[in-house]
């Protein structure tokens, strides 16, 4: 793509740095179809690091055990899957296997299986090969302090192999099954111990199956219930991701990958590929083969820097001010991981969206509040359509965006429960018109004021059951349309005034909160929190959105 002198003068081009991962969100999955799949189970899929290789276990006729380990090639990463073939006697046996995972160089290829010969019960095994073009080994098992008496399975190689995660269901666990992470000097070292990845990622639920990008920033995987779910589940099963800022730094609070990936059947054993923009995963969603079929879905970059649901001039200019930098925001290419510097690249990639309007698959609610007549507010992303209470007021040509919902300091909007501040990081975003003190924009009823006027300045602020208030000093109700958010990323509370953060604090425990989502009024209706003047495009989002 060429560019105008002009644009390119406006940018300082800058030097590379250490590597980032942008925002990212993913695209309707799609069934892998039936040279893939087949009526019966398949699932536990990997793809090779070069695309060509999708390796996944299947209990269809012509398998040896109860679950065997296949392998579908292709030519090109252009092309179709061919048909999938056993990998034989050799590697499968009259047991089940599990989980296959193939090392970045396509040399070695590790499972998880109950074949004898091992530690426990299930253990995790595998097999070589010296190239590529040549047959799979005999399979050897990796022994202890990787293998326990308990359950260990679902093997994760990092593209580096210094890096080991697996799950188990060994003592020292958050859950029944947990995730756990192994590593190693060199390929030629034995594995240390074993190290559990802590209450943050695990949970008293059963997580397992991850997979590791190609960058070691992100890590897929599933969590499923044998007894509790994991607050924020959708099913079952669901895939959920979690991110770090380095390879030595802490892994961030999981956030679910929303109703677009995860249905209310189960979705498990994800795969990234190693280009960032693909994932594979086993579900057990309607539309498929067989009981549990192979499914994909794109990986597309959050071009829409500022959320507000379309890629114009604002992302531009947002783009060109962290030009040169290492802006986790900006830097989206390559896909999902970027490059650690904002580039020509990233322009490229943000001009391929240029007017478009873009679908967030973290965007949990969105009332748009465009109506011409009627009570009903409709939900644009899901099915959190609202009810005005009392006389409704529509300004078809008044707002911000499009149409707008007047309020008199009477009526107001309930919507159901989108909002529970325990299930993970969320935005709550909204435009407005007007306003005084007191005042509130959004509220979950009985539990918290999100986003409303201060009481004695009418600056933005935001209280929570359980929390401290949050104040800003930025006025609001000045009778100018200002876009007003707060956010919450599992550790930092953020207040924003047209996409400035202006305010912030840590520290603050979020409490359970399951009410009713009102527009208009306070969580207890009480008087003098009702809004008077003009809302409009309403945006709940399941992830913390930047400034």
């Amino acid at each position: 793509m060429k560019w105008t002198t002009t644009l390119m003068l406006l940018l300082v081009l800058g030097v590379a740095v250490d590597p980032a991962k942008s925002d990212f969100t993913f695209g309707s999955p799609v069934n892998l179809g039936s040279t893939v799949n087949s009526a019966s189970g398949d699932a536990a899929v990997d793809i090779s690091a070069d695309g060509l290789e999708l390796y996944f276990v299947s209990d269809r006729p012509g398998s040896y055990g109860g679950w065997d380990i296949y392998v579908a090639t292709r030519s090109t990463t252009d092309d179709a899957w061919g048909e999938p073939v056993n990998l034989g006697s050799v590697v499968n046996g009259w047991d089940w296997q599990q989980a296959p995972n193939i090392s970045a160089d396509g040399l070695t290829l590790l499972f998880g299986s109950t074949r004898s010969g091992g530690v426990g019960d299930w253990d995790i095994w595998m097999t070589t090969r010296p190239t590529v073009s040549e047959p799979w080994g005999p399979p050897v098992n990796l022994g202890e302090p990787i293998n326990s008496a308990a359950l260990d399975r679902s093997p994760c190689l990092s593209a580096d192999g210094l890096t080991l995660f697996f799950d188990s269901t060994r003592s020292g666990g958050s859950g029944s099954d947990d995730l756990w992470v192994a590593t190693r000097a060199t390929t030629q070292d034995n594995w240390g111990t074993p190290v559990n990845l802590g209450s943050t990622v695990n949970s008293p639920a059963s997580e397992g199956s991850a997979s590791l990008s190609a960058d070691g920033l992100t890590l897929f995987f599933s969590s499923y219930h044998l007894g509790p779910f994991r607050p924020g589940s959708h099913g079952g099963a669901d895939l959920w991701v979690t991110t770090r800022t380095s390879l030595s730094a802490s892994w961030g609070a999981p956030m679910n990958l929303g109703a677009t990936v995860n249905s209310m059947n189960a979705e498990f054993g994800p795969s990234v590929s190693a280009d960032g923009t693909t994932l594979f995963f086993s579900s057990l969603r309607g539309g498929g083969f067989g009981p549990v079929d192979l499914w994909q879905a794109p990986i597309s970059p959050m071009v829409d820097f500022n959320s507000d649901g379309s890629v114009n001039i604002r992302d531009l200019l947002r783009l060109i001010d962290s030009w040169g930098q290492d802006d986790r925001l900006c830097d989206i290419w390559p896909t999902m991981f970027g490059d650690g510097a904002v580039d020509a690249g990233d322009l490229e990639v943000l001009m391929s969206y240029w007017g478009h309007e873009v679908q967030d698959g973290t965007l949990a609610a969105h009332w748009k509040l465009d109506e011409t007549e009627g009570m009903i507010v409709s939900d644009s992303a899901g099915n959190h359509d609202a009810t005005v209470i009392g006389l409704p007021s529509w300004a078809p040509a008044g707002g911000a965006v499009g149409g707008a919902l007047r309020f008199n300091g009477m009526t107001f909007v309930v919507a159901g429960a989108v909002l529970n501040p325990l299930h993970g990081p969320f935005s709550v975003i909204a435009w407005v018109n007007g306003g005084a003190p007191g005042q509130v924009i959004i509220s979950q009823q009985a539990d918290g004021d999100w986003l409303m006027c201060d009481p004695a300045t009418g600056a933005l602020m935001t209280e929570a059951k359980g929390s401290q208030p949050l104040y800003s000093d930025v006025t609001i109700t000045d009778g100018a349309w200002h876009r007003v958010a707060v956010t919450w990323d599992g550790s930092t509370r953020r207040l924003c005034v047209d996409d400035i953060l202006v305010a912030e604090d840590t520290g603050v425990a979020l409490a359970d909160c399951t009410g009713d989502l009102s527009i208009g009024c306070g969580k207890l209706m009480a008087p003098g929190t009702f809004f008077t003047g003009l809302i409009d495009d309403v945006r709940i989002y399941n992830r913390a959105v930047k400034p």
